[in-house]
């Protein structure tokens, strides 16, 4: 009844047996087949029900009531003519919707809900762009023609992320992750059930995360989770590849019967047509349900990913501090990069594992009924085929394995390089880190060299096994026998067979692989993480007081000594804790066992309330200064300026080039030590919690600030007076106001009480007050005598940011790689140009737009070299005419005469065939291995030149790109340059030449085939062209949207103990999410763009299969079935060839814009070269350590204040000078501008009368010394953290350590100088990394030491003797020290005081004093006079 519809004519030329057949069967056979599908669908997608949307609802509400509001009589005659015209369905002319379609009210009806359904339209939909696939019919799903209004867009316009579409409901990280969940709550109650018992008092998260089981068979459990959470939906693709086979084995059968049509001379010319166009329908059938399957493992790849990430990053905010320090950040983006790409290529080719073996059963049970027992010579080729692939396939998963290993370790320490880059350039140290990350990459090469050589030679077995596997069962077939003849349906027919088996043949290893490489990667990796021992947090049980410890053991790892022994506490609401001790004492692993961080040996840990945490080094996210501080609260307005007020940071503000809406760059990189901790605090006390964990946040702020803050926030009148406060301190002026001080030795508590009460026991801790404290108790009380008026004049922000004074450095362009005589002084005037980014720091990873230009291939190609270019070109030319002879001399063999029987000269014919087939082989070989080659060639220059330019980019390069950018430069796009890049041009000079050799046959076979394959070679190109604009750009949105994912993970995983310890889990998952999504978005799009060009083009290629066939049947009469199986035979591979054209043309093209994002740094500023050739500086510089400034400027950016202007000095050698300054002052640049981590704006700076601009940076920076403020450890060995270029003896270092107070510590360690030093150091106190740092400045003992604070983490004691220390060990140096505390630089021999940029005051201490000026008003607040 559907199909007749559409003949509406007024004469009959149907016969009565085509309407009571055709018309009537086809739409019931069509319904019956589709319905089983139809249902599956509904069951997989909507519940088991057709859900109606609410704008279908509002159309049908709409139309019905229009419909209701016309005159019923014209109602009732429209229906009478319907129920008429229907009657009338077996007369074949069929006036169905005429008389309808006369009516004027019903055209009325139509256009009126049209117009009213256009109305409600954008009521209904939401604000997003849907996916079109939701509304599309049938026909457009399968074709996907859904997309191609994205295709058109993109060929317009470069696309941009507002174009892209919304994910769909299925496709979103809350649905994917919410039902994983699910299926992980499933998991563990049947492991509860099996008697696996899971803890009592965990979170509902941390239960689904937690070990789910100690079986053998590690990993299984999540693959299980997966697999029930995505399986149904990838049984439906797996059912289409099934259907796919079916059609696929059929078209042997039907070429079959077409040759044998051509060798019968009787048979009528319609049954060739019909097989002809038989053929050609199975082929498109083929087509589509082959897409259809890879558009569903696709979708279901794109979720896993999705699921794993949500999985990861979930554990990455539970995960304990012991687990953590065994998976390193790199190693985690290395979890969420490279990974889950291995687990969406095995739901590609897992059904392969199962599905490739029936396969070539089927096709050898195809050609045993062709060739008989012959066929059993192409089954012992495929025996023999198969060991060699599985044994490659287990060696590469090794090489992988391994391969792996070495780009986890090198990802690892790029990821700590870029973390302490600023450490890396005061030392001088990139070339030692340079070198580490080489040794990783050379490593990392080495194997992947040997797997892309077996690699090599699975290729060339699988492209020569049609070969193989057909010389075997030919020169079987006509070896044993001299009847046995090769005539074309046998030898056409079974090539086809055996281009059939060459697909599982190849599939299977791969599947094989795959499979390995994620059983190893979910059992080793994911499954390890994920299972990793999960974070308990402390007991929030009703007790009286608001934090207690019973008898508490703790340490940071199950297998490590414990860090606090026999713990009991208890602090009552309200009260103010004290906790003071030596470095290295327990005091910050006292907080950490509070918040749950610690494991717990024995003992219990309640806490009552709300909890706020303040850590000793400040986690400072990438966002807006307010954001940082309200920490996703609503910001109210009083309480904010309140706490801006209390904390500091008013002043701060008026600084900031956009106030509190300036942007703080990662870590806080553009804020000092002491702003990063009072945006820290700040935090904390807008959150207004219950209890305050407040680790030592006065260490890095001036004295008289951090009694500001006492005053202000933590003491008994501030802003937290009501609240419980536990704070870690070195302070001793607080103490007296403290209602209970703890003192800690070696992790244990051994005196308890108030103030007063220790005092009196006349015990350790009273002496050390007595010895230590008078200065700070004298201090303290003139400032509790200050008038709040001094403070707004007085308060000194702590002003050694870590590199930077000023937050803003210049932007991309404004500094290259310059010396002082190529710039020209920067006029006074461009200070009041303000830039209109002014609030702006980072740099967003934008995506360019276009397609690749030349250029980029070209940069690529220009690695690899001529030399190897031109004989991969000839060897590919020679590969395919090889394959071109022994296809041709294939069919001249089967249109040899039959003389008695038999055939002549079958030896010599067999031979050449062999000859030409192996000389294939081994040029596929050469090919093979020399792209590989070419590609490693390639990728160790590229990634060479990204290392460089990243290395020696300045300061602000760090400052402005997000390391989220540069570590997706260094996983996703170095290893897509590895791999992606080399196997796509592989595959496609490979399909390449084989299409040409394809078209070179038909138009040998039919000349006339030209007229049909130039106009589809033309729509090709066309359809291509439209694709590859849309599909580039695509990759670019991906790439791009894909850094703030790797950023966000590095930064939730530094600072996960803080956003535990707030609470604010659920937040930061959101955000994860959102970034997830937004991902995700370019991706879908990306692939399905592949399979919408794939159906289109393979519809142009069964076009040539219809062409070949037809025209083979029209020249039946001069045509041989030789020449026709050729010819027929091979333009059915071109379905497959123009699939893979596509594949591998795509992958190019996408992946090449890896080289692009990766030279995009070659063009970025860079600093001046790290050594300057002939240069004339004697080996032993600095002599005398004398430095001279001649009218020195320095300007962070064009537009900002001068940050020095007209400095002119000279420090004497062996002089000891403070330098002094308020806010912006100017004390850090003069440091920055010594070591040159800024160049010169104007003016020359000298040291032993040499020009620190004409020499080079290393040569500089590694003959001076600077102990900073923030201590950065890398991981590994503690001599490499302190010697990196092993340029010390042991005994050199050891002694080193004695005078850094750290030789008892070190010596105490199981592994001594080899303790293994976590990431980042985190596996010592901060104290001990600030001696660590000591260390490094007394080992490298050189002329000039500049100090910024370097002990501000210790406590008295220790401080008291490192400056002993470096009283002795540097008298006969020049040390210019940048004081907060004034009183160590009271006996320094002169003083600097910085104003504004210049020098206000310089003189000797005591005659500044006497001067009365800017210096005695400081030190009359600080309580030193």
């Amino acid at each position: 009844m559907y199909i007749s519809v559409f003949f509406c004519v007024y004469d009959s030329y149907l016969t009565q047996c085509f309407q009571n057949t055709i018309l009537v069967w086809v739409p019931c056979v069509y319904l019956w087949v589709c319905a089983p599908f139809y249902c599956l669908y509904l069951y997989c997608h909507d519940r088991g029900h057709i859900r109606v949307s609410c704008l279908c609802n509002a159309k049908m509400v709409s139309r019905t009531t229009v419909k209701l509001s016309v005159n019923s009589s014209h109602l009732c005659s429209i229906t009478k003519r319907s129920i008429a015209a229907t009657s009338l369905k077996q007369r074949t002319n069929f006036h169905l919707c005429r008389p309808a379609l006369c009516l004027p009210e019903l055209h009325m009806w139509y256009h009126t809900t049209s117009v009213l359904g256009w109305l409600l339209k954008p009521a209904f939909l939401s604000l997003q762009n849907p996916c079109p696939i939701q509304d599309a019919s049938f026909l457009s799903k399968i074709l996907f023609w859904w997309f191609s209004g994205l295709v058109v867009k993109g060929y317009r316009k470069p696309l941009q992320a507002e174009d892209l579409w919304s994910l769909r409901e299925e496709d979103t990280s809350q649905k994917i992750i919410s039902d994983l969940e699910q299926e992980w709550t499933a998991e563990c109650n049947r492991i509860q059930l099996a008697g696996v018992a899971l803890g009592s008092r965990l979170a509902d998260q941390a239960q689904l995360l937690r070990k789910l089981h100690k079986e053998q068979s590690s990993g299984f459990c999540l693959l299980r989770t997966l697999a029930r959470n995505f399986g149904p939906y990838f049984l439906t693709g797996t059912l289409c590849l099934v259907i796919h086979d079916a059609f696929m084995f059929s078209i042997p059968q039907v070429l079959s019967l077409l040759l044998g049509f051509m060798r019968d001379e009787d048979t009528p010319l319609w049954k060739g047509y019909f097989y002809a166009s038989l053929m050609f329908l199975l082929s498109c059938l083929q087509s589509l349900f082959n897409h259809q399957y890879m558009y569903t493992c696709f979708t279901v790849g794109m979720r896993v990913k999705t699921a794993v990430m949500g999985l990861v990053y979930r554990k990455s905010l539970i995960i304990s501090s012991a687990a953590r320090k065994t998976c390193t950040v790199g190693e985690i983006v290395n979890l969420v990069s490279a990974d889950t790409q291995k687990l969406m290529d095995f739901v590609v080719y897992f059904n392969a594992v199962w599905l490739a073996p029936i396969e070539i059963t089927l096709c050898l049970f195809f050609l045993w009924q062709h060739l008989g027992p012959s066929a059993l010579a192409g089954i012992a080729t495929v025996i023999l085929i198969f060991p060699l692939n599985g044994f490659i396939a287990k060696k590469r998963s090794k090489l992988q394995e391994v391969q792996m290993k070495f780009m986890d370790g090198r990802i690892k320490l790029m990821n700590e390089i870029l973390n302490g880059i600023k450490i890396l350039k005061f030392y001088a140290w990139e070339k030692a880190f340079l070198e580490q990350v080489l040794g990783y990459r050379q490593k990392e090469l080495k194997a992947l060299k040997k797997s892309q050589i077996l690699y090599s030679i699975s290729v060339a077995s699988f492209n020569s096994s049609s070969f193989l596997i057909a010389f075997a069962m030919f020169g079987v077939y006509v070896l044993i026998d001299d009847k046995n003849v090769l005539d074309a349906q046998k030898v056409f027919v079974s090539m086809a067979l055996i281009n059939i088996l060459k697909t599982p043949l190849s599939q299977l290893p791969f599947a094989i692989s795959t499979t390995m490489q994620v059983q190893q990667t979910v059992q080793n990796n994911l499954y390890k993480y994920v299972n990793a021992v999960p974070f308990l947090g402390p007991s929030v049980l009703p007790d009286a007081d608001n934090v207690t410890i019973e008898n508490g053991t703790f340490s940071w790892s199950t297998e490590a000594p414990p860090c606090l022994k026999k713990i009991n506490l208890q602090v009552a609401r309200g009260s103010l804790v004290a906790v003071v001790g030596h470095v290295g004492s327990g005091k910050s692993s006292l907080l950490s066992a509070v918040l749950g961080e610690t494991e717990k040996r024995s003992g219990r840990v309640s806490v009552k309330g709300s909890v706020a945490y303040v850590p000793q080094q400040a986690w400072i996210q990438n966002a807006a200064l307010q954001d940082n501080i309200m920490f996703g609260r609503e910001k109210k307005l009083s309480w904010y300026q309140r706490v801006l007020e209390a904390c500091a940071l008013l002043p701060d503000l008026e600084i900031l080039p956009a106030g509190d809406a300036t942007e703080i760059g990662e870590k806080g990189l553009n804020l000092s030590g002491g702003q990063k901790q009072r945006v820290s605090l700040a935090r904390a006390v807008y959150r207004n919690a219950d209890i305050y964990l407040l680790d030592d946040p006065l260490s890095a702020v001036d004295a008289h600030v951090g009694q500001h803050i006492f005053d202000k926030v933590i003491g008994p009148k501030g802003m937290l007076r009501d609240k419980t406060r536990v704070l870690v301190t070195h302070g001793m002026s607080f103490l007296p106001q403290a209602d209970l001080i703890l003192v800690l030795v070696d992790g244990e508590i051994t005196e308890m009480g108030s103030y007063s009460e220790l005092m009196s026991r006349h015990g350790a801790f009273a002496d050390f007050i007595r010895a230590f404290a008078s200065t700070e108790r004298k201090e303290a009380s003139v400032q509790r005598g200050k008038k709040t008026e001094s403070y707004s004049i007085t308060l000194a922000i702590r002003e050694a940011p870590s590199g930077l004074e000023n937050p803003f450095v210049p932007h991309s362009g404004d500094m290259g790689n310059t010396s002082l005589q190529t710039m020209e002084p920067i006029p006074d005037v461009e200070q009041d140009q303000v830039p209109e980014d002014v609030g702006k720091l980072t740099e967003v990873d934008r995506a360019r737009t276009g397609r690749v230009k030349l250029e980029m291939y070209m940069e690529y190609f220009k690695t690899i070299g001529l030399a190897l270019i031109l004989p991969i070109i000839f060897l590919y030319a020679f590969q395919q005419a090889a394959s071109l002879a022994y296809n041709y001399w294939l069919s001249m063999w089967a249109d040899d005469p039959i003389v008695n029987g038999t055939q002549i000269d079958t030896d010599m014919k067999l031979g050449i065939y062999g000859a030409l087939g192996f000389a294939q082989g081994v040029a596929i070989f050469g090919t093979t291995v020399a792209i590989s080659v070419g590609g490693i060639i390639a990728s160790r220059h590229l990634h060479l030149d990204l290392l460089n330019n990243v290395l020696r980019s300045p300061m602000s390069f760090f400052e402005c790109t997000p390391s989220g950018n540069l570590l997706n430069r260094f996983s996703k796009e170095v290893d897509a340059i590895d791999c992606m890049i080399p196997d796509g041009l592989k595959m496609m000079l490979n399909y390449l030449f084989k299409l040409l050799e394809v078209c070179i046959i038909v138009l040998l076979a039919t000349p006339f085939a030209a007229v049909i394959i130039l106009p589809l070679a033309l729509l090709y190109a066309f359809v291509q062209s439209f694709y590859v604009a849309t599909s580039c750009q695509l990759r670019r949105l991906e790439s791009v949207s894909r850094s703030p994912i790797y950023t966000h993970f590095n930064e939730t995983v530094q600072g996960a103990s803080v956003i535990r310890a707030f609470g604010e889990q659920s937040r930061f998952i959101l955000q994860a999410n959102s970034k997830v999504d937004h991902n995700q978005t370019s991706y879908f799009p990306r692939f399905v763009a592949t399979r919408w060009l794939a159906v289109n083009l393979e519809f142009l290629g069964n076009g040539v299969v219809l062409a070949a066939a037809i025209l083979s049947v029209m020249g039946k009469d001069t045509l041989s079935p030789g020449i026709v199986g050729l010819a027929v035979s091979h333009s059915l591979q071109v379905t497959g060839i123009l699939s893979w054209i596509v594949r591998s043309w795509t992958d190019v093209e996408n992946n090449i814009v890896s080289v692009e994002r990766v030279k995009e740094y070659a063009e970025t500023p860079k600093e001046a070269p790290w050594s300057v050739e002939n240069s004339a500086i004697p080996a032993a510089w600095p002599q005398t350590g004398a430095i001279e400034f001649h009218d020195y400027g320095l300007q962070y950016r064009k537009g900002l204040d001068w940050a020095l202007k007209g400095i002119s000095l000279r420090v004497e050698e062996r002089e000891k000078v403070g330098i002094v300054g308020r806010t912006g002052a100017g004390k850090s640049s003069l440091a920055l501008g010594i070591f040159r981590i800024l160049e010169a704006a104007k003016g020359e700076i000298y040291i032993d009368g040499i020009n620190i601009a004409e020499i080079g940076l290393h040569d500089l920076r590694s003959r001076i010394t600077i102990i900073p403020q923030d201590p950065v450890l890398f991981s590994g060995s503690l001599r490499m953290n302190l010697d990196p270029f092993d340029a010390y003896s042991d005994e050199e270092i050891w002694a080193a350590l004695e005078l850094a107070h750290l030789k008892n510590f070190v010596s105490g360690l199981p592994d001594k100088l080899n303790h293994e030093c976590s990431e980042g150091g985190e596996n010592l106190s901060l104290g001990q990394r600030q001696l660590v740092c000591l260390a490094r400045a007394l080992l490298r003992k050189t002329k000039i030491l500049v100090l910024d604070e370097a002990t501000a983490a210790v406590d008295l004691e220790t401080d008291n003797l490192i400056q002993s220390t470096i009283r002795s060990q540097f008298e006969d140096c020049t040390v210019l020290t940048i004081a907060h505390r004034l009183n160590t630089i009271m006996d320094y021999t002169r003083v600097i005081v910085m104003d504004k940029g210049h020098i206000a005051e310089m003189d000797s201490p005591a005659n500044l004093i006497s001067k009365r000026g800017q210096f005695y008003r400081m030190c009359l607040e600080a309580g030193l006079v």
